[in-house]
C-alpha cells in the first residue's frame, strides 16, 4: 500500500513533521475530505434539516439522508435501520436504556472481560434494579473468547450477548456470527461493540445476523460528535424513546404524543448534520481504499512491532498473536503513565493507563493498565522504527535493558 499516497489526505501530517501517531485505536486521524464536506456544509448552509420549506433546507435534508444511505449501504442495511448519535458510547447507551424490554428479575445477560466501559457499564449500572445477572465468558489462555467457552455460558435464562467485535486492548476478533447464532437459538439479542472493526474490516450486519451495532465517527477517520447505531428494524421498535423533543414527535397535544417512525423517533433535536456528513466522506474513503489492501498492511505493521518488541528485554507484549493492528505491552516493574513520558518526548504518540476498560486490565494483571500502540492505514515503518527506539531508551532510563 502506497503510504505517502495516503498521508497526502490528512493534514495533520502536514502540520506534525516530527510525530509519530500510533494512537488510532483511542482517535483516528481525521481525512481532509470529510474536513472539507463538513466546512462546506457549514459555509454554504448551516441550516436545519426535516423544517424549513426553501429550497436550502431541502436539499441540506437530502444530503443529511445520504449520508444515512451511505453508512446503511457501508454494512449492508437498510437506511430506516441507522440511527445518527453523537458517538458509539451514547449508541451503545441508546439500547441499553431499554434494559428492561429484554433482561428482569433471574435473566442473565452475557459479556466479556474484553469489554469497553461504554459497552459493559450500561448493562452493569442497571443490573442490581432489574434483576438480572451479568455472566463473563470465561477468557482462555491467551485471553480470547471461544464458541466453546461462549457455549459454558450460555442457557436458556441468557437474555442477551453484549460484546465487542475487536477488543480495543489486544486486538483479538470475536467469533460474532457463530456466537449470535447460538444466542438466538435460546431467544438472546446480541449487542455489537463495533468501534474498533468497522475501520478495518468489512461488515455485513446481515449475514452476522446482529441485533444492534454501534461505531464512532472519530474511527473511522470522520469527524467527533458522531456515531451510528444499526438495528433491526424489529428490535428498534421495542426500545424506549431515549430523549423526548423537537422533531422526533408526529404529533403532540396536552395530553398525547405520537412519536415520529424509525429512525427518526431516536433523533431528538437538531442532529449533528455536518458530522453526519463529513462521516459519509470518511465511509466512502475507506470503502474505495479496500479493506484486503489495508489488512495485509496494518499486519505486517504489527508484526514488526511484536518482533521488535520481543527482541527488547524487560518488556511483556499482552497480544503477541493479536488479529488486528493494536499492541499492548509493558516496561516490567514501570508504570505505563511513567513510561509514556518517554515517548512523547520523542515524539512518539501512543496510549498509556486503562483504555477505558479497566476490567481486562485487572484480568491481565496490569494494575496500572498498558502501553498500547495502534496502527492504522497511514502508519509506516519508520513509525514502527520510532516506537522500538523509543522502547529501548525506555527500558535504558528505567533500568530495564
Amino acid at each position: 500500500m502506497n503510504v505517502t499516497k495516503v498521508r497526502k489526505h490528512f493534514a495533520f501530517y502536514k502540520h506534525n513533521k516530527n510525530l509519530y501517531y500510533l494512537d488510532s485505536a483511542a482517535s483516528a486521524l481525521k481525512l481532509d475530505i470529510a474536513i472539507d464536506k463538513m466546512t462546506d456544509y457549514y459555509h454554504k448552509s448551516g441550516v436545519n434539516i426535516h423544517r424549513g420549506n426553501y429550497e436550502l433546507a431541502f436539499f441540506t435534508t437530502e444530503e443529511y439522508e445520504k449520508a444515512r444511505e451511505v453508512v446503511a449501504k457501508f454494512i449492508n442495511a437498510d437506511a430506516k435501520e441507522i440511527i445518527f448519535t453523537k458517538g458509539a458510547t451514547q449508541a451503545l447507551n441508546l439500547v441499553a436504556n431499554s434494559a428492561s424490554v429484554f433482561a428482569g428479575s433471574n435473566d442473565e445477560v452475557i459479556t466479556t472481560e474484553q469489554e469497553h466501559n461504554s459497552s459493559i457499564l450500561p448493562w452493569l449500572h442497571q443490573a442490581d434494579t432489574l434483576g438480572y445477572k451479568p455472566v463473563y465468558i470465561p477468557l482462555n489462555n491467551e485471553y480470547r473468547v471461544t464458541v466453546e467457552n461462549f457455549k459454558k455460558v450460555l442457557n436458556k435464562n441468557t437474555k442477551v450477548v453484549v460484546i465487542n467485535h475487536v477488543s480495543n486492548v489486544l486486538g483479538y476478533i470475536n467469533p460474532i456470527k457463530e456466537i449470535t447464532k447460538l444466542a438466538h437459538e435460546v431467544g438472546a439479542v446480541v449487542i455489537l461493540d463495533a468501534a474498533q472493526s468497522v475501520p478495518y474490516m468489512k461488515i455485513d450486519v446481515k449475514d452476522l445476523d446482529i441485533d444492534f451495532l454501534a461505531f464512532s465517527g472519530h474511527k473511522i477517520f470522520g469527524p467527533t460528535g458522531i456515531g451510528v447505531l444499526y438495528g433491526k428494524k424489529e428490535q428498534l421498535l421495542k426500545l424506549n424513546v431515549y430523549e423526548v423533543g423537537g422533531e422526533m414527535v408526529a404529533k403532540a397535544t396536552k395530553d398525547q404524543i405520537i412519536f415520529q417512525d424509525i429512525p427518526y423517533r431516536f433523533e431528538a433535536g437538531t442532529p449533528p448534520i455536518g458530522e453526519a456528513i463529513g462521516l459519509a466522506e470518511a465511509i466512502k474513503y475507506v470503502d474505495k481504499l479496500g479493506f484486503d489492501k489495508t489488512t495485509k498492511h496494518i499486519e505486517k505493521l504489527r508484526q514488526m512491532a511484536v518482533k521488535g518488541l520481543q527482541e527488547i528485554k524487560g518488556i511483556t507484549v499482552y497480544n503477541p498473536n493479536g488479529d488486528a493492528g493494536i499492541v499492548s505491552f509493558n516496561l516490567n516493574g514501570v508504570h505505563p503513565h511513567d513510561a509514556s513520558s518517554v515517548y512523547d518526548e520523542l515524539g512518539v504518540c501512543l496510549r498509556s493507563g486503562h483504555h477505558c476498560a479497566s476490567i481486562l486490565t485487572e484480568t491481565l494483571d496490569a494494575p496500572g493498565g498498558t502501553l498500547r500502540a495502534s496502527i492504522s492505514i497511514y502508519n509506516d515503518e519508520k513509525d514502527i522504527e520510532k516506537l522500538l527506539e523509543a522502547t529501548k531508551k525506555a527500558s535504558e532510563f528505567f533500568g530495564r535493558y
